[in-house]
């Protein structure tokens, strides 16, 4: 059966030693693997005709959670980095939102975000385990524990595995935003749009305003499944001062410890009862590497071990211990007790001086 060739998001370009090969081996299909360190999910690459990029997220629609969080990434006008590389996209989140407001939010943009070189966007839910993202390389990818549900939401479309699929990203190209294009070049939707409706940092701003959208770091990423999401819910709901946090994605956990390193780095503003708390989240996260399978235990670690150990490199005076007292023995490996960060704000530094820290 021959493979009909698609066309790409006018935010491509090929080079033209790869146009000719490129045009003809494009064609609509998707393939799929084990997702990198899961044991029980699947990451699907899919390659759609530009003009089907809408219809295949509305079939999509149906399976997601009731709510999830938009994810926008788009360049912004200024970015510099020290070594001379290309800028990396900011990448924006939303709060968890009804999908369905969510899609009918971004109805009025879908063309645009489909075609525009420099904006990738999609829709996640953690705690489900499941991402769908259409990057600015144009491909739809998909994060999933259930590969059976999309291979058939795929095959409704008439999107086939094929395990001849190449990608843009196979052959060299140009990203180009809308305003590159003269108007007679434009799909029919935009020729009555404006520059400024047509300009990717106008309609992304636009976005995250509605969206209510934040800009996250992209330096500290990992996916946690559905089936460990499950897993590490069980472990808390076995401590009662654990047991509010079992429904939350935990993932958000460990970014809040992140987050809560990278503010002592900086120098900690909050008082000693906000540190305090900070330690104690690290505690929630050691109990549920004590309590999960070995391979979820090493996963969790090796997640937060960056953190780790930039929190044990910023602590000083590690021969004194910040636990509260108890009649339970003191573990020597809860080094996050063992001294106190450098970089103290004047709250937390008055704090330890009235709790007679200081003192010889």
């Amino acid at each position: 059966m021959s493979k009909p060739a698609l066309n790409l998001p006018m935010g491509l370009r090929l080079w033209p030693q790869a146009t000719e090969l490129g045009q003809t081996l494009f064609t609509e299909g998707y393939s799929f693997a084990p997702l990198e360190n899961t044991t029980d999910s699947f990451r699907f690459s899919i390659m759609v005709d530009a003009c089907r990029i809408a219809p295949v997220l509305k079939a999509f629609a149906p399976t997601l959670p009731e709510e999830t969080f938009f994810i926008l990434e788009f360049y912004q006008g200024g970015q510099k980095t020290d070594d001379g590389e290309t800028p990396a996209p900011t990448i924006y989140y939303s709060p968890y939102l009804p999908t369905t407001e969510i899609l009918e939010t971004i109805e009025p943009f879908l063309d645009r975000l489909t075609h525009d070189g420099f904006v990738g966007f999609g829709l996640a839910n953690n705690r489900e385990g499941v991402e769908l993202f259409f990057s600015e390389e144009k491909v739809l990818s998909c994060f999933t524990g259930n590969h059976i549900r999309v291979m058939d939401i795929l095959a409704r479309q008439g999107i086939l595995h094929r395990r001849d699929l190449v990608f843009p990203t196979d052959f060299g190209h140009d990203h180009l935003s809308l305003l590159c294009h003269s108007k007679n070049e434009l799909p029919a939707e935009f020729v009555s749009m404006s520059e400024t409706e047509l300009d990717y940092a106008t309609f992304c701003v636009e976005l995250t305003e509605l969206l209510d959208m934040y800009p996250v770091e992209d330096d500290f990423s990992f996916f946690l499944s559905k089936k460990e999401q499950d897993l590490i819910e069980a472990r808390l709901s076995e401590h009662e001062d654990y047991t509010e946090f079992c429904e939350e994605d935990f993932g958000s956990l460990l970014l809040d410890w992140n987050d809560f390193v990278s503010e002592c780095e900086n120098a900690f503003q909050g008082d000693l009862w906000e540190y305090r708390m900070g330690l104690k989240l690290r505690d929630m996260i050691q109990y549920v590497i004590d309590g999960i399978p070995p391979a979820l235990d090493e996963k969790i670690t090796e997640i937060i071990s960056e953190a780790d150990q930039k929190f044990q490199k910023n602590l000083v005076d590690q021969r004194k211990r910040l636990d509260p007292p108890s009649s339970q023995p003191v573990r020597d490996d809860r080094f996050w007790y063992q001294g106190i960060v450098r970089n103290q704000g004047v709250d937390l530094r008055r704090d330890l001086i009235r709790q007679g820290w200081y003192k010889p």
